[in-house]
C-alpha cells in the first residue's frame, strides 16, 4: 500500500504523479474504517482529502506553515506528517487529538477548534515572517461556513493591506459564491499570476508613483481594471477588498490544485483561492446525509447507522420536545442557531415554525445581539447554543442583553465536561463567565423533568437567564422531586445531618452516589439540588450550617469564579458557622477522552469525592 510509504512530513513528494489518485483513496478507506470504530468528524475530512494532499505537495513542512480553521479537517494532514498509527488512539484519553496540536507536531502551528481563527492566526504567523526575515509561505484553509464569522472579515480587512504573500484557501463544500466563467477565468487566474505580468504591474505602478499625475493615473488604471474584472471575474467581494482571488477551483484535481498554490506563492500580496470540494466524498452515507456525519459517533461502514444506538433520548432531545411545546403555546416565542439547528435540536421547531426560527450562520456574536433585537422589539427569543461557543458572546451578553435586562434566554447545551472534543469544546466556564454578569441568572437542571421546568420557568420570567445541561443521556431519577422551580431556591432531596451535598445540574446524578458512599461509612449526609448558580439560595445555606457540620458543594465547572466560590464567599461575609469543601474542576484545560475517564482524572467522580470529604471529616 502507498499509505505505508508515508511515515514523515514529505514523504508524499516520493509518490509518482500518476499514483497520487490511488493515495487519496487508500486514505480515505483509511479513514472510514478507523472512525467507524473510534467515531469523530468523518464528512469534512473525506471532503479536504486531495486538498490536503496538494498542500503537502506544494509546500514543504514544517518550514512552511498551514493553519486550519476549526481543524477537524485536519486528519489527512495528521496521516501525511507521520502520524498514522496514532489514530486507533482518535479522540480518546491521552491519545491523538481530533484536532490540530502544537505539542503533537511541529506540522501543527496553531491550535484551532473553534471557527473562523484561520485568517487572523495566518496573517499573525505573515507579519512575524516578514519583521524577522523569513521566507517561508504562510496558507490558512478556511470553509464557507466559518467565512460567515464576522472575525474573519476582520481578519480579510486588515490582510488587504499586505504587500507580501499570504494565501487563504475558501474550501467550498456548501455554498456557491460566484459560478466559474469558464476559459476567461482560467486565462486570467494565469496571466494575473504569471512573473511577466506581476514584474510588468510593479514597474509600472513604480514609474507613476509620485510622479505629476502619476497617483491619478494608477487610480484611473485600476478603476478600469475593476469595472472589467466585474465581468469576468467571480469573487469580486474578495478583489474589491484588495485580495486577489483565484478561482473557483476543482478541490478534488490534485494537479489543479497544486499548479493554483504554485501561482499564488508568486503573488506579493494577499491571495484567495476559492475551492470547491464535497464533503463526505467517497463515501455514500457522508455524501447523502453530511450533517450527521460531520462529527459521528462509532458507526457499521456497511450501512453508516451507529454501532451503538441510542435507547434513550438525551438533554437536546428533551430541549427539543420542550420548544415546540412553548412555540405552540406563545407565538411570540423565537428560536435563535448559530448554524447548529441538528446539534441544539432545534430542527423540529424550524420545520413547525420556520417563521419564528433563525440561523444566523457561525456568528455567535451576531446571534446575541440579534436576540436582543427580537427582545426589544417584544418577541421572546431563545437562544440555543453549545457552551464553549456561547464564550465568544460575552460582550454582547453583557452589554446588549444584560445591561437593558431584556428577555433572553439561554439553551446553554454541552455543558461541563463533553469529551472526545477536548480542550476547545469543554463547556466547563459558563457559570464562571455568566454569573458575574449583572441581571444575569444561571441555573442548571438535575434530570430531564427538572429541564422541561426550568425552559418553561425561563420563557416566564422576563429577563436574561441561562438554563445549562449537559452532554449526553437525560438523567431519570429523582423523578419524584420534582418542587416548582422559584428564582433562587435550591430543593431539598434528603434531609439528615453531619454533612450536607449541595450539587448543581449534572452533579446531582454523582451526589446520589457520593451519598450512598458516606452513609456506608456512617455518615449522615443530605442531598440538596442547588438548581440556582446565580442567585444562590443562601436560606439553605443558613439552615445547612446550622445543622451540619460540613459543606460540600459540587459542580462540573472550574473552580474560579464557579458555585463553590460564591457559597465560601456567602458562608464568609454571612459568618454562618460550618466548614465548606468545594469539588468544581481544576483551574486547567481538560484534554480530550471518554467523560468518565475525564472526571476521575480530575477528582470530581463520585468514588474520588468520598474520598476528599473523608479526608476533611476528623470528627469520625
Amino acid at each position: 500500500m502507498l499509505l505505508e510509504t508515508i511515515e514523515q512530513a514529505n514523504d508524499i513528494k516520493k509518490i509518482r504523479k500518476e499514483d497520487l489518485n490511488i493515495l487519496a483513496q487508500e486514505i480515505r478507506e483509511f479513514l472510514i474504517r478507523t472512525i467507524s470504530v473510534t467515531g469523530g468528524h468523518l464528512g469534512s475530512n473525506l471532503g479536504a482529502v486531495e486538498l490536503t494532499m496538494a498542500l503537502h505537495l506544494a509546500l514543504n513542512l514544517p518550514e512552511d506553515k498551514i493553519v486550519w480553521d476549526v481543524g477537524h479537517q485536519s486528519y489527512t494532514h495528521k496521516i501525511l506528517t507521520g502520524r498514522k498509527g496514532g489514530f486507533e488512539s482518535l479522540r480518546q484519553f491521552h491519545g491523538l487529538s481530533g484536532f490540530p496540536k502544537r505539542k503533537e507536531s511541529d506540522c501543527d502551528v496553531f491550535d484551532t477548534g473553534h471557527s473562523s481563527t484561520s485568517v487572523s492566526a495566518g496573517l499573525g504567523l505573515v507579519k512575524a515572517r516578514d519583521i524577522t526575515g523569513g521566507k517561508q509561505t504562510v496558507i490558512s484553509v478556511i470553509g464557507d461556513g466559518s467565512l460567515t464569522g464576522g472575525m474573519a472579515y476582520e481578519a480579510l480587512n486588515n490582510a488587504s493591506k499586505l504587500e507580501t504573500n499570504f494565501i487563504i484557501i475558501l474550501n467550498d463544500n456548501n455554498m456557491s459564491i460566484s459560478e466559474n466563467v469558464g476559459g476567461v477565468s482560467k486565462y486570467l487566474n494565469n496571466i494575473r499570476t504569471a512573473t511577466s505580468y506581476l514584474d510588468l504591474k510593479k514597474g509600472i505602478y513604480n514609474v507613476l508613483q509620485g510622479t505629476k499625475r502619476g497617483d491619478s493615473a494608477i487610480s484611473r488604471i485600476r478603476r478600469a481594471k475593476s469595472s472589467f474584472k466585474q465581468l469576468v471575474i467571480p469573487g469580486m467581494l474578495f478583489e474589491d477588498m484588495g485580495i486577489t482571488y483565484l478561482g473557483p477551483v476543482d478541490g478534488h484535481d490534485i494537479p489543479s490544485m497544486v499548479s493554483v498554490i504554485n501561482d499564488a506563492k508568486r503573488v506579493e500580496g494577499p491571495v484567495m483561492i476559492h475551492v470547491l470540494t464535497q464533503k463526505g466524498k467517497g463515501y455514500r452515507p457522508a455524501e447523502r446525509h453530511p450533517a450527521r456525519f460531520h462529527g459521528t459517533e462509532p458507526f457499521a461502514i456497511e450501512t453508516g447507522l451507529p454501532s451503538r444506538p441510542r435507547t434513550a433520548a438525551n438533554y437536546t432531545d428533551i430541549f427539543s420536545t420542550v420548544m415546540c411545546k412553548l412555540g405552540q403555546r406563545d407565538e411570540k416565542i423565537v428560536a435563535i442557531t448559530a448554524a447548529m439547528p441538528d446539534g441544539t435540536g432545534l430542527k423540529r421547531f424550524h420545520n413547525i415554525y420556520p417563521e419564528r426560527f433563525f440561523d444566523v450562520g457561525i456568528a455567535e456574536e451576531h446571534a446575541v445581539t440579534f436576540a436582543a433585537g427580537l427582545a426589544a422589539g417584544g418577541m421572546k427569543p431563545i437562544v440555543a447554543v453549545y457552551s464553549s461557543f456561547l464564550q465568544r458572546a460575552y460582550d454582547q451578553i453583557l452589554h446588549d442583553v444584560c445591561i437593558q435586562n431584556l428577555p433572553v434566554v439561554f439553551a446553554i447545551d454541552r455543558a461541563g465536561l463533553v469529551g472526545s472534543d477536548g480542550e476547545t469544546h469543554q463547556g466547563i466556564f459558563d457559570f464562571t463567565y455568566l454569573s458575574g454578569i449583572p441581571n444575569m441568572h444561571v441555573c442548571a437542571p438535575k434530570n430531564k423533568w427538572e429541564l422541561s421546568d426550568m425552559m418553561k420557568f425561563a420563557v416566564g420570567l422576563g429577563r436574561p437567564i441561562a438554563v445549562r445541561y449537559p452532554r449526553g443521556t437525560a438523567y431519570i431519577g429523582l423523578k419524584e422531586h420534582r418542587a416548582p422551580v422559584e428564582l433562587g431556591k435550591a430543593e431539598w432531596i434528603y434531609r439528615e445531618r453531619e454533612i450536607a451535598l449541595f450539587a448543581v445540574g449534572s452533579m446531582v446524578k454523582t451526589g446520589e452516589a457520593v451519598r450512598d458512599g458516606l452513609k456506608e461509612k456512617g455518615f449522615d449526609v443530605s442531598l440538596v439540588n442547588a438548581r440556582f448558580v446565580k442567585p444562590i439560595d443562601e436560606e439553605a445555606l443558613r439552615e445547612a450550617s446550622r445543622d451540619h457540620k460540613l459543606i460540600v458543594t459540587m459542580e462540573e465547572n472550574v473552580a474560579c469564579g464557579g458555585y463553590g466560590e460564591k457559597v465560601l464567599d456567602y458562608m464568609n461575609r454571612s459568618g454562618c458557622p460550618g466548614r465548606v469543601l468545594n469539588i468544581a474542576i481544576p483551574d486547567a484545560y481538560v484534554e480530550h477522552g471518554n467523560v468518565e475517564l475525564l472526571k476521575q482524572e480530575i477528582g470530581i467522580d463520585a468514588v474520588s469525592i468520598v474520598e476528599r470529604i473523608c479526608e476533611v471529616c476528623d470528627w469520625k
